[in-house]
């Protein structure tokens, strides 16, 4: 079999489709990993294995848009333990630089081991011989050393779309051995950063028996594939987006509405690694210390609502609110509120119409994987207008190096920043803006899942 002709199946969590409501019919679920996989597993009569997104379920397998969709069950029990519990109480705050303390429960571990078995059995089933499988990313860590376990025959490769953390702190988990072995299952192991490959190496020979060789670890009789490979947007699409009436209208309306003012823009999903309520105490700062200038500017952030039913996430929302009536209480007045708040998920267009108007987009998580929003307004700024304000401990900070790089952490800092770049002089703006864009248009969603699936062809 020529090996650029091999099959793809992808194993992620989800399923790239979702129920349309009221209906048992199914539609694509939006986003650049899905849009940039499709035409790989077309072409290649490949499969996708994920949940479905629907509790206690047994769903037979089905076919659409061309790409064969393998349904794994999860239970309402499961989803509490091993999504809520380890995936996201103890994984995703361990990863994150521990911004806030990971939980370690042993009745959290159990499902989390289940629930990955349970995906590796799919997807042995799911691969012929010298198939290609693809695991996505940390809450199926263990998948690809139970599936060589069961496939020994198939090319495995695994991709972590969140930072690998130090070993100081990787350490503290207590099956950290069981995951770096879980992922050394793998043939090639892909990162977001170079950051995050070397962490994962220096993890790797610390807790097994693996040892590096430059981008190569030799793990028993093995010699395992390290890349760095930072996932991108659909750069074409999100520049037709900016050119269309429909955004460029909607644009001008916002741009009436805030009365010509400066406009500084946060988009991100609600969560505590995110930093909003840090920048918004930054843009506070930024009020107090130019008195005279507080009408100038209006602060705009959009939240989109994640995981509710989290009593973290609930607080974090109340406190983000808090705040945001603090400022407005403060500072403002009839015919001028500072910070305008919106908690909900904006449609693509309109999303892109808040990008086209914002002066600066600031950008300030204190860690991130990636974060493609960064991109997404770089691509839209067609006029090479526009000022990206970058938080240091983003992945997409060492791509997108002329932004106004900051720490996220440093208030007053962060204050400065806001301040310069609300006034950064016409030329050098221009300057950034070039070299981004020039960056996220060379380097598309699709040139990340070719470069990808070339490492494992190879």
């Amino acid at each position: 079999m020529d090996t650029a002709e091999k099959r793809i199946v992808v194993v992620a969590t989800r399923l790239p489709v979702r129920r349309v409501e009221g209906s048992t019919e199914w539609e694509t679920s939006p986003g650049g990993l899905v849009s940039s996989l499709t035409p790989f597993l077309q072409d290649r009569d490949g499969c996708w294995v994920g949940w479905a997104g629907v509790a206690d379920e047994e769903i037979e397998n089905f076919s659409h848009d061309g790409i064969e969709q393998r349904p794994v069950p999860i239970s309402a029990e499961e989803i509490e333990d091993y999504y809520y519990g380890f995936c996201n109480g103890t994984i995703w705050p361990l990863y994150h630089d521990a911004v806030r303390t990971p939980e370690f429960h042993r009745h959290w571990w159990g499902p989390y081991e289940e629930v990955n078995r349970r995906f590796a059995r799919e997807a042995a089933w799911s691969v012929n011989p010298d198939d290609i499988a693809w695991v996505q990313d940390y809450q199926l860590q263990l998948v690809p050393g139970y599936l060589r376990e069961q496939r020994p025959d198939v090319t495995i490769g695994f991709y972590l779309h969140i930072p690998f953390p130090p070993v100081e702190l990787f350490a503290q988990l207590p099956w950290r051995t069981q995951i770096i072995e879980g992922i050394l299952g793998a043939d090639v192991i892909a990162f977001q950063t170079a950051l995050g490959l070397a962490n994962f190496a220096r993890a790797a020979q610390r807790f097994t028996s693996a040892r590096r060789r430059g981008k190569l670890l030799e793990y028993g009789d093995r010699t395992i594939k390290l890349q760095r490979a930072p996932i991108a947007i659909d750069t074409a699409h999100f520049a037709a987006l900016a050119q269309s009436p429909l955004a460029v209208t909607r644009a001008e309306a916002l741009r009436r509405e805030v009365h010509d003012r400066k406009v500084i823009l946060g988009v991100d999903r609600l969560d505590y690694t995110k930093g909003i309520d840090i920048r918004l105490r930054a843009f506070e700062t930024l009020l107090e210390r130019n008195p005279r200038r507080e009408n100038e500017f209006v602060f705009i952030q959009v939240a989109v609502p994640s995981r509710e039913g989290v009593g973290q996430y609930t607080e974090m929302r109340n406190r983000i609110e808090q705040i945001v009536g603090h400022i407005n209480g403060r500072f403002g007045h009839p015919g001028h509120v500072p910070v305008h708040y919106l908690y909900r998920n904006l449609p693509q267009d309109e999303l892109v119409a808040y990008y086209l108007l914002a002066d600066v987009m600031a950008v300030t998580p204190l860690r991130d994987g990636m974060n493609l929003v960064a991109k997404e307004y770089v691509a839209t700024r067609l006029d090479n207008t526009g000022v990206l304000l970058l938080s240091e401990f983003t992945g997409a900070a060492e791509s997108l190096s002329q932004a106004l790089l900051v720490n996220p952490h440093d208030v007053d800092g962060l204050s400065g920043a806001l301040a310069e770049a609300v006034d950064l002089p016409g030329a050098d703006m221009k300057k950034r803006m070039v070299a981004m864009r020039r960056y996220v248009k060379r380097n598309d969603i699709y040139d990340w899942a070719r470069r990808c699936l070339g490492e494992l062809r190879a």
